[in-house]
């Protein structure tokens, strides 16, 4: 059960990244901590719907 999600710049609010995640083990909103070439830095990336 495993879905695609996109993830977006918490400061921008761009969409830079998508990956993968298991829908029954992870419900919650997934985060990370990742590059985003708008904002030139690290930022975290929040799970969009």
């Amino acid at each position: 059960m495993r879905v695609t999600i996109t993830l977006a710049c918490t400061e921008c609010k761009n969409r830079n990244y998508t990956t993968e995640k298991n829908k029954k083990k992870n419900t919650d909103r997934l985060e990370m901590n990742k590059y985003c070439p708008h904002c030139k830095k690290h930022t975290v990336h929040r799970e969009t719907k």
